[in-house]
């Protein structure tokens, strides 16, 4: 037996259509309509026709076996068998964050096929796995962003019992997951939560169009769709962490925000399943109130996305100055990110044309609320040929250093730990020619206004593009990939065991910037860094006693520490050797 539920206030009949036949769904309270099938049960296939409508996908269908267009399936969570009672959770502050894509982490492109590189990433010395997203999306290869079933896990990918197997297996393996989920917008294809109530509003907008409907008439069932969403992965799934895309753009004038109420909520389930749960939100704000307590008036997440962090980053290594990196050029500015968080806390931004952030309290802010990266999905994939930064084994070593020696907590994009040599690039696989050709013209009209040949920009339709886009697993047995994955290893060893390395105190952190080197002070630690590709003696503050960690060699001097073009070391000081 199997109740089917929808909410569709506007509408004057609903059918619930099934393979077999039709029948007639019953009002309810607050525009709800129900009916209880005898004959209903796991795996019964069904959908929805509003007001004498073609049939349509259930606005929370669990599972979408024929892809966003199909039928829903019936899907009972509770059938599953875990295995993780003795799962404790993990607080994902501080902890070390991977991000993968389930389609491109493995020639499979599947859940299955990517748990089994997880005691890999174990090794490795992850401990959160950072799922792009996997709610269902139109096709079968895509990055996850144009979801349309939220609720559903896409069928390519393995479907919902693949991601309770997944998720198992990792807590088995002692790895955390964090799940990336999109509540800002919906794709243009197999969108079709319009048809059943006021899910989106134009009293707002947004780059994809009518804004979410969170304040606007009807809001309240659609902010609960949204938080029984999120609850869901965390009691169906066993998810520990959800990864909350663009907040920015959660437009909300009502009394709570959605945010708040959604941290409200989150607390509360945590503390029923008696295991923390976080909430990580990609913001552009440059606010610390999103990392605030919801009591003080802030938006309650668990940690938030620093983009200045990564442009600083990115900026020091490789040069680039253009577009949004612009202000990221001058002197001092990744001592900054380093010790500050934010760039932008309040100054002029070129890119916006307008003063913009605000300063992070360091003594009510810890660093491990705010995620620091060399690379991730947009800065990668959002780039004209979705190209990783082309640098030299040891610049990639110093990026690897400044991330996992900062006070922030660190995250790593699948392959960056050997360099990986493929790129990530913008892909989709939508059935309509006329929706396929206006993200290839699109995409390539973006590029050419910064002068690229239209010729030279990857169609995101081509099945070439996707496939690039895989990971070569063979590349981890061939120099100088082979050494640069040992380096990360045994950076992230070091931090584990070092307290030093894992103080997120904003204030336990100190920079010494010199024209082409770099001295980050960590306790008695000193990761002294060379930016230039010839070789330096780089001047450290105390004596340096030896060397835990270099990349290449590092001559230890008085007072000096000598290294290679591109060289880093993390080496222990006597500040008072007397």
């Amino acid at each position: 037996m199997h109740t089917f539920t929808v909410w569709a206030p506007n509408a004057s009949s609903v059918d619930v259509v099934l393979r077999d036949g039709v029948l007639p769904l019953h009002t309810a309270d607050g525009g709800w309509w129900t009916r209880e099938v005898v004959e209903a049960h796991h795996g019964t296939d069904y959908a929805f026709a509003v007001d004498g409508s073609d049939p349509l996908p259930d606005p929370r269908s669990p599972w979408q076996p024929d892809g966003v267009h199909g039928f829903s399936r019936v899907f009972d969570a509770s059938r599953y068998q875990w295995s993780d009672d003795d799962w404790a959770g993990r607080d994902v502050r501080g902890s070390v964050f991977y991000e993968l894509h389930i389609g491109t982490f493995t020639p499979e492109g599947t859940l299955h096929a990517a748990a089994e590189h997880l005691d890999y990433l174990v090794l490795l010395g992850v401990e959160v796995v950072s799922l792009m997203p996997v709610a269902a999306f139109p096709g079968r290869h895509g990055w996850g962003y144009d979801g349309v079933d939220l609720y559903a896990v896409h069928e390519p990918y393995g479907g919902p019992e693949a991601l309770q197997r997944f998720v198992d297996r990792c807590h088995d393996v002692g790895l955390a997951v964090c799940l990336d989920v999109v509540y800002n917008h919906l794709g243009p294809s197999g969108n079709h939560l319009g048809s059943y109530g006021p899910y989106f509003t134009d009293r707002h907008t947004t780059p994809w169009g009518p804004a979410v409907n969170l304040d606007d008439t009807g809001s309240h069932e659609v902010r609960r769709f949204i938080c029984d969403n999120a609850l869901r992965w965390f009691r169906d799934f066993h998810i520990d962490a959800l990864r909350l895309d663009a907040v920015h753009a959660l437009v909300d004038d009502s009394p709570t925000h959605l945010l708040q109420q959604l941290s409200n909520e989150t607390a509360a389930l945590s503390e029923q399943l008696g295991r923390p749960l976080g909430l990580v939100a990609e913001s552009d704000l440059n606010d610390p109130q999103m990392v605030d307590p919801v009591a003080e008036g802030g938006r309650g997440m668990t940690a938030q996305w620093n983009d200045d962090f990564h442009h600083a980053l990115h900026t020091l290594l490789t040069g680039e100055r253009s577009g949004y990196y612009e202000d990221f050029a001058n002197p001092g500015v990744f001592a900054k990110a380093l010790t500050q968080v934010f760039l932008h806390n309040g100054s002029y931004s070129s890119f916006r044309g307008r003063d913009w952030g605000r300063p992070v309290d360091p003594d009510r802010h810890r660093g491990g609320q705010f995620l620091a990266y060399t690379s991730d999905h947009d800065q990668i994939g959002n780039r004209a040929l979705g190209d990783r930064p082309a640098l030299t084994p040891g610049q990639y070593a110093i990026g690897a250093a400044l991330v996992l020696t900062s006070p922030y907590t660190p995250m790593l994009f699948m392959g960056e730990e050997w360099g990986a040599s493929t790129p990530w690039r913008y892909f989709t696989d939508h059935e309509e020619p006329e929706l396929a050709e206006a993200v290839r013209t699109g995409r390539r009209r973006e590029f050419a206004a910064f002068g690229w040949d239209a010729e030279e920009i990857p169609d995101p339709q081509d099945p070439e593009t996707w496939r690039s886009s895989v990971l070569d697993w063979s590349e981890l047995d061939e120099s100088p990939h082979r050494e640069l994955l040992t380096w990360y290893r045994d950076l992230l060893a070091l931090r584990a065991r070092t307290p030093e390395l894992r103080d997120d105190s904003l204030g336990s952190v100190a920079v010494t910037e010199g024209p082409e080197s770099l001295v980050i002070s960590r306790g008695d630690l000193r990761i002294v860094v060379n930016l230039a590709a010839e070789p330096a003696e780089i001047g450290v503050d105390g004596v340096p006693a030896y060397a835990l960690l270099a990349f290449g060699t590092a001559e230890l001097m008085t007072e000096h520490v000598r290294l290679p073009g591109h060289g880093v070391a993390v080496v222990l000081v006597r500040v008072d050797p007397w």
